[in-house]
């Protein structure tokens, strides 16, 4: 009877945490939907940042190199949103960044650029 009121408690208590409570970090490596680019995001100072660590050859070859800063200066906006710019490099274009958070292994970058008039958004996954 005490090893069933034991796991009744645990479940309770899993239950009566929020959703939100478990940390959640941008820090780690993030693949895009074709896993053709892994971005590997940092604390730069004060700040986010996101740096290709990986990508095929064909991205290779648009200007998508290792070291390539494509995510930066990114704050907490609330709600697991973060803001900052952008930088594609195949199209050799800079804009604004809104990246949100939807649970520790998922996230949707959106970069907009020329007056957010041009924008494009993926979800990204965490990879180890």
């Amino acid at each position: 009877m005490k090893a069933i009121l034991t796991k009744a408690s645990l479940v309770l208590l899993a239950l009566a945490v929020p959703a939100g409570a478990a940390a959640q970090t941008l820090e780690g490596k993030w693949a895009n939907p074709k896993r053709s680019v892994i971005v590997r995001v940092d604390k730069c100072g004060n700040a986010w940042c996101g740096n290709v660590s990986w990508a095929s050859q064909h991205n290779r070859e648009k200007g998508m190199t290792p070291g390539t800063r494509v995510l930066s200066n990114l704050r907490p906006a609330g709600d697991g949103i973060y803001k900052g710019s952008a930088f594609d490099p195949k199209r050799d274009m800079g804009g604004s960044a809104t990246v949100r958070q939807l649970g520790p292994d998922v996230m949707v970058v959106k970069g907009c650029a020329l007056l957010n008039l041009v924008c494009k958004e993926q979800r990204w996954t965490r990879v180890s």
